[in-house]
């Protein structure tokens, strides 16, 4: 046998139509399937003790070990896994390339009608169409929503593991299994030689007709599918670098179990000082830039601690950030990229720092030109990096969770009474106030904000704005270039 492949995976669901292409790919010779393998229920088929010499107990300690019995077995063998079972096994087997990934998929309002009936009925496989169980479903709109998120999750796993593998799957429709080419297909495609001249019938569709047929309240059903965004219309597309957990960026207190987690452009210089104030010690000696086993080290000696970090407006961070690394060119500013703004997106910069005759309408269009920038850059469409200053606040708060989860997320203008509050927590029955804020740039964003600022600033941070519910701006007063 071609050895393209050691052993088989078939990714599929409940009331996909699994049992029968199992049946169909144990019919081609040197091919055997072991059912539900890791289901944590039962291993391989409910009332068996054991799955090649592995009970099941033996199986919840390593299963590894029944992943490598599976491989190791004579001629090619496989299971079936679904979204449910042993969480431990699906990641080692997507990377295995030696593994053959088949992919099982079938509408899943279908999917979900005939798990209701079978749930109604107990009757899960039919062999004999006399003996047929009928029943009406009841349909359930939040059940059914669930239902989807969790296959679409799923599916969208085994998706982006293909391609950041290099893998490539098989898959097979609900009503590709009637198509004994196909099933033929499947079996060239693992390198059987072999191949089926009919295929096995013994398995019998159990609740043929239409949907709307099946279910005691279709018009509750209706009414969820007119409801159910089918094509994800409202997804807000996200051409962002995923970003890592920043962990250098991080502050912990010298004795205060306290661990701020900086969004840049936030307010992190103010942040840091108050949190250095809290054990009367300077900015420079709060531990910073560590690494992953720093960072370990200070949790262990910090014992129960307690991290956050800082929600800014979007309005007021991107100002910000514009006035410190791009309108500013001193120390923090960022020189090559004002450079190439200014020669390639025309920019309208002046050639040095800011001067006395810079006019709020200059700062208006450069900052307006700015936002133009950061849309494009966004989106994927220019060749300079998106940088952590002006990347999405939502992606900055996914990257903390490769590392350490925040405990509490702020938003600046409750800051001073958050603050105080989370320290109170950690012993300090009288913390210091935040440092008062320090205007960025020549010009404040009350200065030139208008109604196409604003409009372009939620165009590009709508991720942002859906997500921690930001309202428009202007935001109070003490919260405008606050860093």
């Amino acid at each position: 046998m071609p050895s393209d492949f050691d052993y088989f995976i078939v990714l599929a669901e409940m009331r996909t139509g699994s049992n029968f292409l199992e049946i169909n790919l144990n019919a081609f010779e040197g091919v055997a399937c072991h059912g539900e393998a890791f289901n944590p229920h039962f291993i391989g088929y409910p009332n068996r003790d054991q799955l090649l010499g592995l009970t099941q107990a033996q199986r919840d300690a390593d299963p590894m070990a029944l992943v490598q019995a599976i491989r190791a077995a004579p001629g090619l063998n496989g299971f079936r896994f679904f979204h449910s079972h042993d969480p431990r096994v699906i990641e080692p087997v997507l990377d295995d390339p030696r593994c053959a990934k088949i992919v099982l998929t079938r509408n899943p309002l279908d999917s979900y009608v005939s798990w209701k009936i079978a749930r109604a009925t107990n009757q899960w496989k039919l062999t004999d169409v006399k003996r047929r169980k009928q029943a009406l479903a009841d349909f359930d709109a939040e059940e059914f929503a669930a239902h989807v998120a969790e296959l679409q999750a799923f599916q969208l796993r085994i998706l982006n593991r293909m391609q950041t593998s290099g893998q490539v799957a098989f898959y097979v429709g609900y009503e590709d299994l009637q198509d004994l080419a196909v099933m033929n297909g499947l079996a060239r495609w693992l390198g059987v030689s072999t191949q089926l001249e009919a295929l096995d019938d013994s398995l019998k569709p159990q609740n043929p007709g239409a949907v709307f047929d099946k279910v005691a309240n279709p018009e509750v059903m209706e009414q969820a599918m007119a409801d159910l965004d089918r094509f994800n219309l409202t997804r807000t597309p996200n051409f962002e670098p995923r970003r890592g957990g920043a962990v250098p960026s991080y502050y912990g207190g010298v004795k205060t179990p306290l661990l701020y987690l900086p969004i840049h452009g936030g307010p992190v210089d103010r942040v840091a000082q108050w949190l250095a104030a809290l054990d009367g010690v300077a900015v420079d000696a709060l531990h910073h830039k560590m690494n992953q086993k720093a960072l370990r080290q200070w949790k262990r000696k910090a014992g129960q601690h307690r991290s956050f970090t800082v929600l800014r407006h979007p309005a007021d961070r991107i100002h910000d950030v514009f006035c410190q690394r791009i309108l500013n060119t001193g120390p923090g500013s960022f020189v090559a990229i004002r450079e190439t703004l200014m020669k390639q997106f025309k920019l309208p910069l002046p050639a040095g720092a800011p001067g006395a005759d810079y006019t709020t309408a200059q700062h208006h269009d450069a900052f307006e030109g700015f936002l133009a920038f950061i849309k494009a850059n966004l989106a994927g469409q220019t060749a300079i990096r998106v940088d952590a200053a002006w990347c999405s606040q939502s992606q900055a708060l996914a990257g903390f969770g490769d590392v350490v989860l925040p405990d509490h997320v702020l938003r600046e203008d409750e800051l001073p009474v958050m603050l105080p509050q989370l320290a109170r927590q950690v012993g300090h029955n009288a913390p210091p106030e935040l440092p008062a804020p320090k205007a960025s740039g020549p010009f404040t964003l009350s200065d030139i904000h208008d109604a196409g600022l604003e409009a372009l600033i939620q165009d590009i941070y709508q991720r942002d704005y859906r997500m921690f519910g930001f309202p428009d701006w202007p935001g109070p007063p003490d919260r405008n270039n606050s860093n």
